[in-house]
């Protein structure tokens, strides 16, 4: 249970979050987004704000979605797309973009993150970096003004969670917002990220 936790992240910033198991640091994730009802507070992205009267289908929810990306743990592709499909689901169907559009931004996303020749494969075709790196195109299509990560590295040996923390601090010198729940120091390292730990509900900025 998370207790008056308070957080504060402008453009281009980077924040880990840290903490032991259980703490909750998921779910202080899912609640930034909206996946998780808070009993109080808001939460605000964008000059779009939700509170704990927010429910599904609630304008203020969707408005606050699309400002804010999610790569989860496990990924969650759509297993009967194509890499080029599953980042084009939202941007079609939730932000109502001509399939032309979304395709031309799609492909230029896919470059960007560097599997732009797997475009056409399936989810299982991919490696584990390659899944991450197709994550992340997706998460990007819908054109966030911050992407929270949980456990960025934790499913990839240390050259790939290299090339994808060097990905992100690309990102974040492009001016995206990322938040990084996380146990691997590194990742607050490479990412020059402010780190703040969670223990006992309550989150607490490491000064030292």
């Amino acid at each position: 249970m998370l207790d008056g936790v308070s957080l504060e992240v402008d453009r281009g910033q980077a924040v880990a979050i840290m903490g032991p198991s259980g703490a909750g640091k998921t779910t202080l994730l899912r609640c930034l987004n909206g996946l998780e009802r808070m009993d109080g507070g808001q939460v605000s992205v964008g000059g779009h704000a939700i509170d704990a009267a927010a429910r599904e289908g609630d304008p203020s929810l969707a408005a606050v979605r699309r400002q804010v990306g999610f790569l989860f743990q496990q990924w969650h592709l759509f297993a009967q797309l194509t890499v080029l499909g599953n980042v084009m689901e939202a941007p079609i169907h939730v932000a109502h973009r001509p399939r032309a559009e979304a395709e031309e931004r799609a492909r230029a996303l896919l470059d960007r993150v560097g599997i732009g020749h797997r475009a056409g494969a399936r989810p299982a075709e991919l490696s584990g970096g390659e899944q991450q790196r197709a994550a992340i195109a997706r998460a990007l299509a819908m054109e966030p003004a911050v992407l929270l990560l949980d456990e960025p590295t934790s499913a990839l040996d240390r050259a790939r969670a290299d090339d994808l923390l060097g990905l992100l601090a690309e990102l974040r010198a492009g001016g995206l917002a990322l938040v990084a729940v996380t146990h691997d120091p590194r990742v607050a390292d490479r990412l020059g990220a402010r780190v703040h730990t969670l223990e006992g509900g309550r989150l607490s900025r490491d000064t030292s």
